[in-house]
Protein backbone atom coordinates (compact mmCIF):
# COMPACT_ATOMS: atom_id res chain seq x y z
CA UNK A 1 0.00 0.00 0.00
CA UNK A 2 1.50 3.46 -0.61
CA UNK A 3 1.30 6.30 1.51
CA UNK A 4 -1.43 8.27 -0.43
CA UNK A 5 -3.55 4.89 0.41
CA UNK A 6 -2.67 4.79 3.84
CA UNK A 7 -3.68 8.08 4.07
CA UNK A 8 -6.94 8.09 2.89
CA UNK A 9 -7.89 5.27 5.05
CA UNK A 10 -7.01 6.82 8.01
CA UNK A 11 -8.55 10.01 7.10
CA UNK A 12 -11.89 8.06 6.25
CA UNK A 13 -11.18 5.66 9.85
CA UNK A 14 -10.72 9.13 11.66
CA UNK A 15 -13.89 10.78 10.20
CA UNK A 16 -16.55 7.87 10.77
CA UNK A 17 -14.69 7.28 14.04
CA UNK A 18 -15.53 11.25 14.54
CA UNK A 19 -18.56 10.90 13.75
CA UNK A 20 -19.89 7.81 15.46
CA UNK A 21 -18.52 9.68 19.01
CA UNK A 22 -20.39 12.82 17.50
CA UNK A 23 -23.79 11.46 17.42
CA UNK A 24 -22.82 9.30 20.56
CA UNK A 25 -22.43 12.10 22.57
CA UNK A 26 -24.76 14.37 21.46
CA UNK A 27 -27.43 16.27 23.58
CA UNK A 28 -30.21 13.56 22.47
CA UNK A 29 -31.98 11.19 23.79
CA UNK A 30 -30.38 7.66 23.03
CA UNK A 31 -33.72 6.80 21.19
CA UNK A 32 -33.25 9.56 19.13
CA UNK A 33 -29.34 9.32 18.69
CA UNK A 34 -30.26 5.42 18.06
CA UNK A 35 -32.50 6.45 15.42
CA UNK A 36 -30.23 8.69 13.20
CA UNK A 37 -27.54 6.24 13.61
CA UNK A 38 -29.84 3.09 12.31
CA UNK A 39 -30.98 5.65 9.67
CA UNK A 40 -27.67 6.61 8.46
CA UNK A 41 -26.61 3.04 8.26
CA UNK A 42 -29.05 2.27 6.08
CA UNK A 43 -28.85 4.86 3.87
CA UNK A 44 -24.86 3.58 3.54
CA UNK A 45 -26.15 -0.05 2.56
CA UNK A 46 -28.24 1.25 0.55
CA UNK A 47 -25.74 3.41 -1.35
CA UNK A 48 -23.25 0.85 -1.35
CA UNK A 49 -25.90 -1.70 -2.36
CA UNK A 50 -26.85 0.36 -5.61
CA UNK A 51 -23.06 1.12 -6.61
CA UNK A 52 -22.74 -2.23 -6.29
CA UNK A 53 -25.39 -3.28 -8.50
CA UNK A 54 -24.01 -0.05 -10.58
CA UNK A 55 -20.79 -1.48 -11.15
CA UNK A 56 -22.23 -6.05 -11.97
CA UNK A 57 -24.06 -3.85 -14.70
CA UNK A 58 -21.13 -2.55 -16.07
CA UNK A 59 -18.89 -5.55 -15.57
CA UNK A 60 -21.80 -7.50 -17.19
CA UNK A 61 -21.48 -4.98 -20.44
CA UNK A 62 -17.81 -4.72 -20.64
CA UNK A 63 -17.82 -8.96 -20.71
CA UNK A 64 -20.48 -8.71 -23.30
CA UNK A 65 -18.22 -6.79 -25.44
CA UNK A 66 -15.52 -8.73 -24.86
CA UNK A 67 -17.15 -11.87 -25.94
CA UNK A 68 -18.56 -10.29 -29.17
CA UNK A 69 -15.21 -8.99 -29.79
CA UNK A 70 -13.51 -12.43 -29.27
CA UNK A 71 -16.33 -14.43 -31.14
CA UNK A 72 -15.66 -11.33 -34.28
CA UNK A 73 -12.24 -12.46 -34.41
CA UNK A 74 -12.07 -15.76 -34.00
CA UNK A 75 -14.56 -16.03 -36.76
CA UNK A 76 -12.19 -14.13 -38.92
CA UNK A 77 -9.49 -16.43 -38.51
CA UNK A 78 -11.41 -19.18 -39.28
CA UNK A 79 -12.40 -17.48 -42.38
CA UNK A 80 -8.45 -16.62 -43.15
CA UNK A 81 -7.69 -20.30 -42.19
CA UNK A 82 -10.54 -21.66 -44.52
CA UNK A 83 -9.50 -19.23 -47.59
CA UNK A 84 -5.51 -20.34 -46.53
CA UNK A 85 -6.23 -23.97 -46.81
CA UNK A 86 -8.35 -23.78 -50.06
CA UNK A 87 -6.17 -21.31 -51.74
CA UNK A 88 -8.72 -19.24 -52.64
Amino acid sequence: MNENTKTAIALLAGLAAGAALGLLFAPEKGSDTRDKLSDSLKNLGDSIREKAAEEIDNLSELKEKIVNNIRTKVKQAEADLEEDMTGV
